[in-house]
């Protein structure tokens, strides 16, 4: 365990710049905050002029992974232990959550914070504590 930690914590480190980076330079370069859901739905509604970009930052997520995955398939290393309905239930929660939240935990978790955002600091602030309990709930719910 503990020879792994140098590793986790540079790893960890790496990802959390480049996705500073990307929302840096999306800000900069497009004029646009990186929350995913938004990026997503602005893809799945478009309008003119305005989808061009978002389907390139939607495919550098998914090449991205593809990419990594090619080189070391341990590094996306998720053990999904539950249902598809049960996948089904909780993707369906997270998109009403961020239309409830006017936005994801990427746009204001990322974003937002490193702008200072108080709406966007109060928001991730709601995203985690109900995440929390949300998490213990269902550990408690599904013990054999």
């Amino acid at each position: 365990m503990l020879h792994t930690l140098p590793s986790t914590l540079a790893l960890s480190l790496a990802g959390g710049a480049v996705i500073g980076l990307a929302g840096s330079l999306l800000l900069v370069l497009v004029g646009r905050v990186a929350g995913i859901s938004g990026i997503v739905g602005g893809v799945l509604r478009p309008r003119a002029g305005d989808v061009g970009w978002r389907l390139w930052f939607v495919a550098g997520l998914i090449l991205g992974g593809l990419a990594l995955r090619s080189v070391d398939a341990s590094l996306l290393g998720a053990d999904v232990t539950r249902s598809p309905i049960t996948l089904l239930i909780a993707g369906l929660l997270v998109g009403v959550g961020t239309r409830l939240g006017s936005g994801c935990t990427s746009g204001h978790g990322v974003c937002g914070i490193s702008r200072f955002s108080v709406r966007s600091i109060v928001a991730t602030c709601v995203f985690l504590a109900v995440g929390m309990l949300t998490a213990s709930l269902v550990s408690v719910w599904t013990r054999p």
